[in-house]
C-alpha cells in the first residue's frame, strides 16, 4: 500500500502542476500571440494531450504488466514521469525558440501521458492484490489518496512560488514545481524498488495463466467490463481536472477572485479529500462499496445548482462551502473506484483491463472536461448554467456505469458460487 500510494502520489503531483500552469501561466508563456481567452483554449489543448496518450501508456504497460508482473512496470512509468515533468522545468519559451517551444511542450506532455496511463493500473493492482478480501476497498482507497496527496504538493509548490511578484513567477518561478520534481522521483524509487511482485501475479504465473497478449484478450472477452469501466470512471477522473484546472482558471480570470486565495480554497479541498477518502472506505466495509459509491454521486448530483449559484456570485465563502460539501460526495465515489474496477476483470488480464478502462475514460472525457467547459463557457457569454448542465451530465453518466458495472460483477460471482456448488455435489 505505502509502495503503490507514495508512486502514485508523486505521478499524480506531476500530472497537476501541469494542470495548474496550463490555468495559469502556459498560455502567457507558450501561446503568447493569440488573446487570451484562445491562448487559454491552446493551453487546454495541450493539457488534453496528455489524456490522449494514456490509453497507449494504458496498453503497453498493461501488457508487460499482466505478462511480466507489475513491480518493474512501475518503476519504469516513474523514471518516465519524472523525466518528462523536469524537461518541463527545463523547457524555454515562445519568446526565445518560438514554435518550437509549445511543440516540445507537447511532446513532453505526452510522455507525461503516456506513463501515467500505465502507473494507476499498475498501482491499483499492486495494493488491492496484496489485501485480504475485506480490506481490499481500504486498499484501493489508498491508492486513490495519491490524488490529493499529489495535489496537495503541487498547490503547495504554486503556493510558494505565488508569492514571487508577476512579472518573476511568469519569468521562472513556475518551473520551480516541475525541477522539484526530479527529487520526490528519487524518494519514490527508493521505496518501489523494495515491494514484493503481488501474489496475485505470482499465482497466475504458476498455475501458466499467464497469456502472451493480455490486450487482445481483455478487448476480446471483456468487451462490455471495459466500456462500463469508462463510463464508471467519468467523474472520477474529470472532476478533479473541472476544479483544479478549469475552475482556477475561471474563477482567477474572468470572476475576479485572487490567485492565492483561490489556490488556498484548492488546498483545503485536497485536504479534505485525503481525509475522507479512508473515512468512506471504512464506511464501505460495512455497507458495501458500491452503496457508497452512488450514494456519494447522488449527493453530488444535489448540490449541483447551489454550487453553480456560489460560483455565478463569484463568493469566495459559498464557493468554498458548495465546492467542500460537493468533494463529500465525489470523493466518497472516488476512494472506492480502483477496488470496484480492480474486481471487475480476473487476474490473467486484470492489468490490461483496469488500465484500458480508466485511461480510455481519461482521454475521452477527463482531459476534454477543461476544453469542453471553457468552449461552452465562451460560446455562452460566460452564463454558468451551461457548464453546469454538461456537469450534471457527466455524474449522470458515472452513476449508470457504476450500477451496470456492479450488476456484471454480481452476476458472476453468482455464477462462480453457482458452479463452486456444482462441482462439489459432483
Amino acid at each position: 500500500m505505502v509502495g503503490a500510494f507514495v508512486g502514485t502520489a508523486i505521478e499524480w503531483y506531476d500530472f497537476y502542476i501541469f494542470g495548474t500552469a496550463a490555468a495559469l501561466v502556459f498560455g502567457r508563456v507558450f501561446y503568447p500571440d493569440v488573446a487570451p481567452g484562445a491562448a487559454l483554449l491552446a493551453s487546454f489543448a495541450t493539457f488534453w494531450v496528455g489524456f490522449l496518450m494514456r490509453p497507449v501508456g494504458g496498453l503497453v504497460f498493461g501488457h508487460f504488466g499482466d505478462k511480466f508482473g507489475r513491480k518493474n512496470v512501475l518503476v519504469l512509468t516513474l523514471i518516465l514521469m519524472g523525466s518528462a515533468t523536469t524537461l518541463i522545468g527545463l523547457l524555454p519559451t515562445y519568446a526565445q525558440i518560438g514554435i518550437l517551444a509549445p511543440i516540445l511542450l507537447v511532446v513532453l506532455r505526452g510522455l507525461q501521458g503516456f506513463a501515467v496511463g500505465g502507473e494507476w493500473g499498475g498501482a491499483v493492482l499492486l495494493s488491492t492484490e496484496n489485501a485480504t478480501a475485506k480490506k481490499k476497498g481500504l486498499a484501493g482507497a489508498w491508492v486513490q489518496q495519491g490524488s490529493p496527496a499529489g495535489s496537495i504538493l503541487a498547490t503547495v509548490m504554486f503556493l510558494i512560488v505565488g508569492l514571487l511578484p508577476d512579472e518573476q513567477f511568469i519569468t521562472w518561478g513556475w518551473r520551480i514545481p516541475f525541477l522539484v520534481s526530479a527529487i520526490l522521483v528519487i524518494v519514490g524509487l527508493v521505496i518501489r524498488v523494495k515491494v514484493e511482485e503481488s501474489p496475485d501475479f505470482e499465482a497466475a504465473k504458476q498455475s501458466k495463466e499467464v497469456v502472451s497478449a493480455p490486450v487482445l484478450v481483455a478487448i476480446r472477452t471483456a468487451p462490455l467490463l471495459i466500456g462500463l469501466g469508462v463510463l464508471a470512471s467519468v467523474m472520477g477522473i474529470s472532476n478533479a481536472y473541472f476544479s483544479n484546472t478549469f475552475l482556477l482558471a475561471w474563477t482567477t480570470g474572468s470572476l475576479g477572485i485572487e490567485r492565492q486565495l483561490m489556490l488556498n480554497i484548492l488546498l483545503g479541498m485536497a485536504i479534505l479529500q485525503f481525509i475522507w477518502q479512508p473515512i468512506a472506505a471504512k464506511i464501505a466495509e460495512r455497507f458495501g462499496i458500491a452503496r457508497v459509491m452512488l450514494a456519494g454521486l447522488i449527493l453530488s448530483v444535489v448540490l449541483t445548482v447551489p454550487y453553480f449559484l456560489a460560483i455565478q456570485a463569484a463568493s469566495p465563502l459559498w464557493i468554498t462551502v458548495t465546492l467542500y460539501a460537493t468533494i463529500i460526495g465525489s470523493t466518497a465515489y472516488y476512494a472506492l473506484l480502483a477496488t470496484l474496477l480492480a474486481s471487475a476483470f480476473p487476474a490473467r488480464i486484470r492489468y490490461s483491463g483496469v488500465s484500458l478502462a480508466y485511461q480510455l475514460c481519461a482521454t475521452v472525457f477527463g482531459g476534454s472536461t477543461p476544453l469542453v467547459a471553457q468552449w461552452i463557457l465562451n460560446s455562452t457569454g460566460g452564463s454558468v448554467w451551461g457548464v453546469a448542465v454538461f456537469y450534471a451530465v457527466m455524474i449522470l453518466i458515472t452513476i449508470a456505469g457504476v450500477w451496470g458495472l456492479q450488476r456484471r460483477i454480481a452476476r458472476s460471482v453468482e455464477a462462480e458460487t453457482a458452479a463452486t456448488a456444482t462441482a462439489s455435489v459432483a
